[in-house]
């Protein structure tokens, strides 16, 4: 039978001064909790996940899989617990994972499920750069584990031990219920330790057995610093993961991209830009300084930026280009097609070719419904121009600059709808002498 997995995520966030949950927090733009599913789904056949009472938005986030809610929160080893009534039947083997680790790889977590076939009990361990407050893996002669011991609980010779654990246990679902039900809480939080089950292992002359892996990976998130400190581990990863498939970044700690940026060969990236979720940036596109995109897709040699903005829905398409200053948003900027500088388009469609003059807006919102704005092939929209939408303006249309246009313009037709200006000789201003 294949594994199942319990991820523990009723946590408060209390360090995180929040009033959301601590697993909600986003990281490369989206909850950690969904990062460590992602991992967790490659590997398991079964979920359940442990909220507190009260965290719809937290259960919602989670769907579809099973959710145990923890109503006191009483430890860790009391956590696992509650979840195990949801794997009713279940005989296989179950590990249990912490969701403010959402780091943990799918390739860690395999080789934590392949080191069951060597011992009873397996658990995730590592060694940090500053090992601070994390309970010490203590081994024993044969170099099998002996037991966790709690930093709070722990002797200055125990504190000393650089191994430390990242509290993820993984045993058959028989075993693993019987030790948490034997878990008691005689420590100095008086809290149930689901660590303690490796002492209870050890008791009945199991095997258990630590696998080590990166600090990044297993490191906890319990504050805003450490918020930060894995978002700049999951952005350097992203970033080398993108450079390595053929994107060239001029200043890569200055890119900042989501979970699922995808990005074709030959791409460029100049400084400072962001990249919000459901971004896909095809072959040979360019994206310039200070721009930010999200939810749309830019297509072979584009060019994009300095200082856009592409907001979700927005497709441009190959060879387009769209200048400093302009803000996109579900519209498609057709093939070669132009909007160079100071405009705003909205629920748009642009025909290939066209050219958008600076200034340009499509006013697509009444103040009740939002309207659409088409604009032919090949057509010249003027500067400074406002589109009332819903309106159409022909191919090879022209619109003469300074226009408000609220009725459709036809093919290949010239409109100009502005006040006619009225020259009055010899009212200018007469300033004064000096």
């Amino acid at each position: 039978m294949s594994a199942a997995a319990i991820i523990l995520a009723a946590g408060l966030g209390t360090r995180m001064r929040s009033s959301k949950p601590k697993v909600m927090h986003p990281l490369g733009g989206r909850p950690m909790i969904r990062h460590l599913l992602a991992a967790v789904e490659a590997r398991f056949g079964r979920v359940v996940v442990v909220v507190g009472p009260d965290m719809p938005e937290l259960e919602a986030a989670v769907a579809p899989h099973a959710v145990a809610v923890q109503r006191e929160r009483l430890g860790t080893g009391h956590a696992a617990l509650q979840a195990m009534p949801q794997l009713g039947g279940h005989d296989g083997d179950v590990a249990v994972l912490y969701g403010d680790n959402p780091l943990v790889s799918e390739a860690t977590l395999g080789r934590l499920l392949a080191a069951r076939a060597e011992a009873d009990l397996v658990l995730l361990a590592m060694r940090p750069a500053d090992p601070g407050r994390y309970g010490r893996v203590v081994t024993a002669a044969d170099g099998m584990v002996e037991r966790i011991v709690e930093w709070a609980d722990a002797t200055e010779a125990e504190r000393a031990i650089g191994l430390c654990n990242a509290g993820v246990v993984c045993a058959a679902s028989a075993d693993l219920a019987r030790w948490l039900a034997a878990v008691g809480n005689a420590n100095a939080k008086g809290e149930y330790y689901l660590t303690d089950v490796v002492a209870l292992a050890r008791a009945e002359g199991r095997r258990v057995r630590a696998v080590e892996a990166p600090e990044a990976e297993l490191r906890g998130i319990n504050s805003r610093a450490e918020l930060a400190a894995a978002e700049a581990t999951l952005q350097a990863g992203l970033r080398a993961a993108a450079m390595e498939a053929g994107v060239t970044m001029l200043a890569p700690e200055t890119v900042f991209l989501a979970h699922d940026t995808r990005f074709g060969p030959d791409v460029t990236l100049e400084p400072h830009i962001v990249f919000g979720p459901g971004v896909s940036i095809e072959e040979g596109a360019v994206i310039r300084a200070f721009s930010h995109l999200e939810g749309c897709t830019v297509k072979r040699h584009a060019i994009i930026g300095p200082y856009a903005r592409l907001r979700p829905g927005t497709v441009v398409e190959a060879r387009a280009h769209v200048g400093n200053f302009v803000e996109l948003k579900a519209t498609t900027l057709g093939e070669g097609a132009k909007a160079n500088h100071l405009a705003y388009l909205g629920d748009a469609t642009i025909g290939a070719g066209a050219n958008i003059g600076a200034g340009t807006i499509t006013c697509n919102y009444d103040g009740v419904n939002k309207h659409r704005t088409e604009i032919g092939e090949g057509a010249f929209i003027g500067s400074d121009t406002a589109l009332v939408a819903p309106v159409k303006v022909g191919a090879r249309a022209l619109v003469g600059a300074g226009s408000v246009i609220t009725a459709n313009v036809p093919d290949d037709a010239l409109a100009i709808a502005r006040g006619r200006q009225t020259v009055f000789a010899g009212r200018g201003f007469k300033g004064k002498g000096t």
